[in-house]
């Protein structure tokens, strides 16, 4: 074999604590190792050029590039090297830059420890052999898990493509959190005119399926080939026959449920339609209010019914679907606040959330858009909003800033004053946030066209005194402490992972990080792919944004997915798992730790053997290290390369 070694400078990055044309010397000694050689910038064109030349040249037969993270260039190298005609696997690469000139400053240290990685590197690459993908059929079908605004921009842009795309909202409608807003910052326009015009688009668009009070039940397959079940939860309602004309919600006499589109500004019936503009507006039973359902008493619903849409003995149904990629876009939670006890969350009426405050604010709210304090009916005067309520706050868990309250702060002080002229607001920072296009002015004209009146420092203490409600902090800009006397306050509460994203992580098999945010394939290169070929993410749920920027990962999702979904053949990683027939005794231990479901149990001449999917295998390895006879083996990296990495390390 000849291999061919290029030690990669990366400007001062490694070359700053590395002797890069050391290494190459000492790599020029290895065992096959026909051409060695350091160069400024692998990765840049130049270079690439270089060990294309190089491998033409000295007729190399593989390729040790020791530069930074494989994850980054790797495929990038893997192109190079198949573009001299090698096969992309007879590449290997070697990590000195996070793993060795990243983390130290003695230069012989740095320079030894290079050499052997390249060494291990080289041993490894005399194992390796020529891998070649498999290719495989498409489904054209794109499956849309949540229908906030991140999830309808997704499943527009890709309709509009011309997939077939089926939309899974767990509420009984379309629109998320952006649907409950009254206005948006920092244009002030009506959020329900934006937005619906876009859920109207859904509803009527040819190419989307819409299952609206379902959730994704399970996900099985591969990239381009998913088998998915979908629940569609029993709403007690015949949504082909209901004209959602809400007579029964007229007429429903369990007056006394928790409302949860205005949530729980008011009590509203067992039987609701969300709001006006829902999508679908289609009428659903609370079951846990139902009388019916419940104590087997009432059923006016029915009687009142003009097209007999009631349906009690309504039961969950289970959709299945094919299809070839899908997308998650399940948005956010906002924080249990009522952790914060010294707010006076849940104890006192008139502290209310920002979420609450919205729905006081807007036409299609309880109050009809007149804010009222929800003790007495009176109009607030004075309101008071308390900013960061679980955000960096690393006590509860939540370090992270939340994006977005300081400009939903910012808007609502606005609203406020043009609901009520006559008002006074008073905003408890820490430090304002406002980053985006036209954020920045946004947040001076509240203070400086509005009076609004931002203090800076924490709020320690709210507390009723009369009809009234005492609100102390400190105004740390000042120097002193501060009380402010509200007749509402209003609690800017921070955001937090949808509650069930890891479950759904888990069917989906991607990864989450610790807050419970979906995690993408890489940080900056790859924002809306996962670990998971053909999943991608879109708006809240991958880390928390505010709309222009779900709208934004919405359509870029759609767009990875229209490119993925736009060829008729895909193919396959080699990098899998095989088994050894021979050597497996059946024990079922590699099928029990699969993530994937990529290994099953076949029936070799009378005797359970292990068997693997290749298309749905996605090389993780687990397999691999679980089985007690080495009888699963990991394609490019088996037990014999692996230890011939460590015997080259020992050896010298």
């Amino acid at each position: 074999m000849r291999i061919g070694v290029f030690i990669c400078h990366c400007g001062s990055n490694i070359a700053g604590t590395v002797d890069c044309a050391a290494v190459a010397a000492k790599a020029a000694t290895y065992p096959d190792v026909a051409y060695a050689t350091d160069i400024m910038y692998a990765c840049a064109e130049p270079g690439q050029d270089a060990i294309i030349a190089a491998i033409k040249e000295h007729q190399l037969s593989g390729v040790v590039v020791a530069s930074c993270t494989p994850r980054m260039h790797e495929p990038t190298f893997r192109k190079t090297v198949e573009r001299a005609g090698l096969n992309r696997y007879m590449f290997e690469m070697a990590n000195i830059r996070e793993h060795v000139s990243w983390i130290g400053k003695d230069i012989e240290a740095n320079t030894n420890k290079a050499a052997e990685l390249v060494r291990m590197a080289a041993a490894k690459l005399r194992l390796n052999k020529e891998l070649k993908p498999k290719s495989f059929p498409v489904t054209k079908r794109l499956l849309v898990v949540g229908g906030g605004v991140a999830g309808i921009q997704a499943a527009l842009d890709a309709a509009d493509a011309g997939l077939e795309v089926i939309l899974v909202e767990k509420q009984p409608t379309i629109g998320g959190k952006m649907a409950k807003l009254d206005k948006t910052f920092p244009t002030v326009d009506c959020s329900s005119c934006i937005l619906g015009p876009r859920m109207v688009d859904v509803a009527q668009h040819p190419n989307i399926t819409l299952y609206a009070y379902s959730e994704v039940e399970s996900v099985s397959g591969y990239v381009g080939n998913f088998d998915v079940k979908i629940r569609k939860k029993a709403s007690y309602v015949d949504w082909v026959k209901c004209t959602g004309c809400g007579l029964c919600t007229e007429k429903c006499p369990a007056r006394k449920s928790y409302d949860r589109f205005n949530e729980g500004v008011g009590p509203t019936t067992a039987i609701i339609i969300p709001f006006p503009q829902a999508i679908p507006k289609k009428a659903s039973i609370e079951r846990e209010h139902c009388r019916l359902l419940t104590g087997g008493k009432c059923g006016v619903c029915a009687k009142v019914c003009p097209t007999g849409a009631i349906n009690y003995a309504m039961e969950d149904e289970i959709i299945e679907a094919r299809v070839g990629g899908i997308v998650a876009a399940t948005g956010y939670d906002l924080i249990d606040w009522k952790i914060y006890e010294e707010y006076g969350g849940g104890r006192y009426p008139d502290v209310v959330t920002s979420l609450q405050y919205e729905r006081m604010l807007s036409a299609s709210g309880p109050t009809g858009g007149h804010i009222k304090r929800p003790s007495d009916g009176v109009e607030p005067k004075d309101v008071v909003f308390i900013q960061c309520v679980g955000s960096r706050d690393p006590s509860i868990g939540r370090p992270y800033c939340s994006g977005f309250c300081c400009m939903y702060t910012a808007k609502q002080a606005i609203l406020t004053k043009d609901h009520i002229p006559d008002s006074q607001s008073y905003v408890f920072y820490m430090d304002i946030r406002s980053p985006g296009k036209g954020y920045d002015e946004f947040t001076r004209r509240v203070q400086e066209e509005y009076k609004a009146r931002y203090i800076r420092g924490r709020v320690s203490l709210v507390y009723p005194k009369g009809n009234k409600l005492i609100v102390r902090g400190a105004d740390t800009l000042m120097g002193v402490q501060v009380e402010v006397e509200a007749d509402l306050v209003v609690l800017a509460v921070g955001a937090e992972a949808a509650s069930e994203s890891a479950k759904l992580a888990e069917k989906l098999r991607i990864s989450y990080d610790s807050y419970g945010f979906f995690m993408e394939g890489h940080p900056k290169l790859k924002p809306v792919e996962t670990n998971t070929a053909g999943v991608f993410l879109a708006g809240a749920c991958q880390g928390l944004k505010d709309i222009p920027s779900s709208v934004a990962q919405g359509s870029a999702a759609a767009a990875k997915a229209i490119g993925l979904l736009s060829r008729d053949m895909l193919d396959s990683d080699p990098q899998i798992a095989f088994v050894s027939a021979n050597r497996c005794v059946g024990c079922g231990k590699c099928i029990e730790v699969c993530p994937f479901k990529a290994i099953q149990e076949i029936d070799l001449r009378g005797q359970p053997k292990a068997e693997v999917i290749e298309t749905v295998c996605q090389g993780c390895g687990l397999c691999n290290a679980t089985c007690p006879q080495g009888a699963i083996q990991l394609s490019h990296f088996t037990d014999n390369q692996i230890l011939a990495e460590v015997e080259a390390l020992c050896r010298f």
